[in-house]
């Protein structure tokens, strides 16, 4: 049985043995990157399940690291920033990171946010993800491909949006993140903390519109009528659900094996 393996992204040496101490003691098999070329040969020469990027290299620039990682892969990204850098977690987002955490951070923090990554993004990495109470998935557990809702077809491993026209929607990851919340979730009312916490968010306050401004965004994509939306609706003083019915896909492979 093979272990998840993890892209230590950092020009810290110290750092990143920190990192490979505490994910190998988790279970991870760990691969070490100092700069942009070591991350693309790593890329390229091993099966990597998620990489932790630093966005301060020194002489390489973390966000384009991300951008070209991006180019080839969708392997997850946690982006690590410091506690200042709002921009560049924003930036960050938007080519493609899948979650970021801030220095300085706890290890276990860390940890906490890699298996909620691995299980959140789908795929052989998901799959093998254990679940919050340490046990494994079960071995048929079916992969979800995609979702299909109101004439909309969602393809989280691709942050694909195809409309009822056959066109993409061309969504931000970010905004794509919170629509497979809600597709995750059909029907539950989630309030604004939820919201922010499963798209990765932190460090708001109740007064921050940084939601409701998404939700505005995503109701223009998907909406019929964005002024009068019947999909994401609105439960004044609790936060939104999604309304309509949601029909699961399982890939081809899990399909497959339970024939």
């Amino acid at each position: 049985m093979g272990h998840q393996t993890i892209l230590v992204v950092e020009d810290d040496k110290r750092v990143r043995a920190l990192l490979r101490n505490v994910l190998e003691h988790e279970g991870f098999r760990v691969l070490e990157a100092a700069s942009a070329a070591a991350v693309l040969e790593a890329i390229e020469t091993s099966k990597i399940d998620l990489i932790t990027l630093d966005l301060h290299l020194g002489a390489d620039n973390g966000l384009e690291v991300a951008r070209d990682i991006r180019r080839q892969s969708q392997i997850p990204i946690v982006m690590v920033t410091g506690r200042d850098d709002v921009i560049d977690r924003v930036v960050g987002l938007e080519v493609g990171a899948d979650d970021y955490i801030t220095k300085p951070f706890h290890v276990r923090e860390l940890v906490a946010r890699i298996r909620s990554v691995l299980r959140r993004t789908g795929g052989a990495a998901a799959a093998k993800a254990p679940k919050e109470d340490g046990s494994p998935e079960p071995r048929n557990a079916p992969e979800i491909s995609g979702y299909t809702f109101d004439g909309l077809s969602a393809a989280p491993d691709r942050f694909e949006l195809i409309d009822r026209a056959g066109l993409d929607c061309a969504l931000t990851s970010g905004d794509f993140k919170l629509l497979t919340v809600f597709l995750e979730r059909p029907k539950r009312v989630l309030s604004r903390d939820q919201l922010m916490d499963l798209t990765g968010g932190q460090n708001w306050s109740p007064l921050d519109r940084t939601i409701d401004n998404q939700i505005a965004r995503l109701r223009k994509k998907i909406e019929r009528d964005p002024s009068d939306p019947k999909l994401i609706k609105t439960v004044r003083g609790v936060g939104y659900t999604l309304a309509c019915d949601v029909k699961t896909l399982q890939s081809t492979a899990s399909s497959a094996k339970s024939a």
